[in-house]
């Protein structure tokens, strides 16, 4: 969550109680962010301009060499981790097709497209194991439909070996009353774009765009009518204690205020007996920024909650409502000490 210096403001606004269809999954989020780099005195970050939806990622960035000389260094878009434990995980992957670019990034600089390099490395226990894996011909994305397949199809003696090494974990089933054991990924994957950037003397304009790893879950303990009697119980039992350390984690997490709770609530309890609300969570990485020279200028940040008839709230200070369904906050020399996190409350099913 993103603390503020001095207060929480969370943003929230009326929702209808009309549900259009139901939502089928429930997935995490993964959080991603923006540019990085070693960190260089010579290079200030003047302005950027953040838009975050649950469709895109944009930011827009100024940046300024303060010297008389050329600089070259090498610009990094880390994408998120990604690691399953099991085969009941599920991980929002936008684009799960590409698996050396899921979140389909794409960046250009002063208006013209740039050709990024990939680094993809994998570790388990700590340990990097990529070499491991490409001798076996086994994939390096955890989360490809295939990947199963090519495990199970390992000589025996490859299998056990990365169960050992932390790789993978058996997972039995049964077809009828014969048991299979699968072997399933636990590895980490870590998957980085860069390229080298020549800053000149003065202003050079980066954008990156990708679409972002939403989290959704059916249901929410926010609208829950349940809750308040929780929260006044003496001695909650086991159960009861997980829901409220789970609301309460969403309160710290997005900032939540009264009139956003009491919002939730109130549509959950107009809504059929069948429809319930979703959640959609998105986290961006903010704290990048402070590798470059100093503060950020003048930091600009628009999130769009798609829907008017949407819920949502973050963490921040001087949020305004700018649109039906969007809502800015500025900066003026800017440090992030926290990430962002932002909540979206909706009855609304996307594709």
């Amino acid at each position: 969550m993103l603390k503020p210096l001095t207060c929480w403001l969370a943003i929230s606004v009326a929702m209808a109680a009309t549900v259009e269809a139901r939502a089928n999954d429930s997935s995490a989020e993964l959080s991603a962010g923006g540019l990085a780099l070693t960190k260089n005195d010579a290079i200030e970050l003047r302005a950027e301009d953040l838009s975050i939806s649950s469709k895109q990622v944009r930011v827009n960035y100024r940046f300024f060499n303060t010297t008389s000389a050329p600089v070259q260094i090498v610009v990094a878009f880390p994408l998120p981790d990604v690691t399953y434990e099991g085969i009941d995980d599920v991980i929002a992957i936008p684009e799960a097709s590409a698996p050396e670019n899921f979140l389909g990034f794409a960046t250009t600089v002063n208006g013209q497209p740039v050709v990024a390099r990939v680094e993809q490395k994998v570790f388990a226990k700590d340990v990097e194991r990529t070499n491991e894996l490409r001798e076996l011909g086994v994939p390096l994305a955890p989360y490809l439909e295939r990947l199963r397949d090519r495990l199970d199809a390992l000589p025996l003696e490859s299998r056990e070996k990365l169960v050992e090494l932390g790789l993978a974990v058996k997972e039995t089933e049964y077809e009828g009353e014969k048991p299979i054991v699968h072997l399933n990924p636990t590895w980490t994957l870590k998957t980085t774009y860069y390229w080298d950037q020549v800053f000149p003397p003065g202003e050079t304009k980066i954008e990156h765009r990708y679409a972002p790893s939403v989290g959704v879950t059916l249901g929410s303990i926010v609208g829950s009518e349940f809750v308040p009697g929780l929260l006044r119980k003496a001695d909650p039992d086991e159960g009861d204690r997980s829901e409220i350390d789970e609301f309460n984690e969403h309160v710290r997490t997005y900032c939540l205020d009264d009139g956003f709770i009491e919002s939730a609530r109130r549509i959950q309890k107009a809504l059929p007996q069948e429809g319930t609300l979703v959640e959609r969570r998105i986290s961006y990485i903010l704290k990048t920024a402070a590798n470059w020279s100093g503060p950020i200028g003048n930091f600009h940040l628009v999130v769009d909650k798609q829907y008017p008839d949407n819920l949502v709230s973050f963490c921040g200070q001087g949020v305004r409502k700018i649109g039906p369904t969007t809502f800015e906050m500025t900066k003026t020399n800017f440090t992030p000490a926290e990430d962002l996190s932002i909540l979206i409350l909706t009855t609304h099913v996307e594709d």
